[in-house]
């Protein structure tokens, strides 16, 4: 009887829903945070960094399309710089991916905040049935996520422009909110330095799509599409939403609420509904997002282990073609993180994640750019124009994204972090270990393009 292999079920649409949707949320809750680094001036913030995260985007669709494999950022840099190299960003793309469902999970827990008092670790215990909710669903087919990544996806983004009309035409909307007291960049250069580097959370998703590429139904050489679609769609709707709430009331007094669009809605005694579709359109957001970022996390283990840089358990698939140890494991880590998070989750998981994605970020146009050189003669079915130069203006970017981010992670931060880092060298000691004592087995493998298709014979 043959092995299961992961399901071909995603299509293109499917897949700028998971992506898109993955990059979108969280505003309902992160919002104050947003607004008390640079006030409305946010909103002008996210559509450059969108344009300046192109060169990113472009080095990973190059990438995908040349060597179209689930553990994605591995194969590209141990083929680009080495075993070692390829273990340490997977890893690094493992955090990067595994730290957003708690996030999201904490979305849900404000909510219910908001409706009723509960406790910091009645808190806790919220996100962690809605993490062990998703886990159950993880292990059916990988349709189910895309069906379900679709219909939240639009759904969302209408219920969230509904919201937005609501403000823009309530006739408490003002333009001298938007600018007065400094509501534009009220602390001036180091709120715009920071928020340039941690606001790149909220485009944290478009490097998820190549761990998925092995189960798309649509050629490689589009994924381009997907990822820019998952950079300008988000950005858009991120302008229209923070000048939506920023018009709404002064900069400072937003930086203050829990959830500001229902938190307005009460405040100028508009009609309840329409704080009701923002709580749900935010909850669909958290859910989008939760699903997206599972999903890749399960992935990534999953290559891990298809390079035998983890035991090969990890890699096994149930009958429906979804890789449950590895499920099992990002359940594990995303309690870890719950624990962690505590009550200044949002500057917490954004400074961790945005350290651990610029790192990914510049490994990746080195590789790009690496590789170009090495491999001059594989095919690359989509080839970044202008590759060269926008490889090294992404890797200076990705550095501009570490700075900043590390300049905002708490103490917590710097301890899971350590944490994390020190459980990864353990792994791969550990491998390396039993590849010694096991000659012949555990055998470290490096896909090329070579071994496209071979995948699901």
């Amino acid at each position: 009887m043959s092995e299961p292999k992961l399901k071909r079920n995603l299509s293109f649409i499917s897949m700028i829903a998971l992506a898109a949707g993955a990059v979108i949320g969280g505003w309902l809750a992160e919002a104050p945070y947003w607004f008390s680094l640079t006030g409305t001036g946010g909103a002008l913030v996210f559509p450059i960094l969108a344009v300046l995260l192109v060169p990113v985007g472009l080095a990973f669709s190059e990438l995908t399309a040349m060597l179209p494999f689930a553990s994605s950022v591995d194969v590209w840099t141990v083929n680009a710089l080495g075993h070692k190299a390829g273990w340490a960003t997977q890893w690094l793309m493992f955090l990067v991916q595994v730290v957003e469902p708690p996030m999201m999970a904490f979305i849900f827990v404000t909510v219910v905040q908001y409706f009723v008092p509960i406790s910091s670790t009645t808190g806790m215990m919220i996100a962690i049935a809605v993490i062990i909710l998703w886990f159950i669903l993880s292990n059916f087919n990988v349709g189910l996520t895309g069906t379900l990544a679709n219909i939240f996806f639009f759904s969302m983004i209408a219920m969230s422009l509904i919201v937005c009309a609501c403000f823009y035409f309530s006739g408490h909307w003002s333009t001298e909110n938007v600018v007065a007291n400094g509501g534009m960049f009220p602390n001036g250069f180091h709120g715009v330095f920071v928020a340039m580097a941690v606001f790149s959370l909220k485009f944290i998703g478009f490097e998820m799509t190549p761990t998925m590429i092995e189960e798309t139904t649509f050629p490689a050489n589009k994924m381009w599409k997907v990822i820019l679609s998952a950079l300008f769609a988000p950005a858009i709707l991120y302008f229209i939403v923070v000048m939506a709430i920023g018009g709404m009331a002064p900069w400072d007094q937003i930086a203050e609420m829990g959830m500001p669009e229902p938190e307005l809605v009460a405040q100028f005694s508009m009609p309840a509904i329409i704080g009701i579709i923002a709580i749900v359109a935010g909850m669909l957001h958290a859910f989008t997002t939760l699903m997206g970022f599972w999903t890749s996390s399960a992935r990534v283990i999953y290559g891990a282990a298809e390079l035998n840089q983890l035991p090969k358990t990890f890699s096994k698939l149930n009958s429906k073609g979804q890789p449950y140890i590895a499920n099992i494991v990002v359940l594990a880590f995303s309690i870890f993180f719950c624990f962690f998070t505590g009550d200044d989750w949002v500057q917490y998981i954004y400074s961790v994640s945005c350290a651990a994605a610029g790192l990914v970020y510049f490994v990746c146009c080195l590789d790009a750019l690496m590789l170009r050189k090495k491999h001059p003669e594989w095919n690359r079915p989509y080839k970044t124009p202008a590759g060269n130069v926008l490889f090294v203006i992404g890797m200076l970017i990705s550095v501009w994204i570490i700075i900043g981010s590390c300049l905002e992670l708490p103490i917590g931060g710097y301890i899971s972090l350590a944490i994390y880092c020190v459980i990864g060298v353990a792994i791969y000691v550990g491998m390396s270990s039993r590849r010694k004592k096991n000659p012949g087995q555990y055998e470290l493998i490096t896909l090329t393009p070579d071994d496209i298709g071979k995948i699901d014979a």
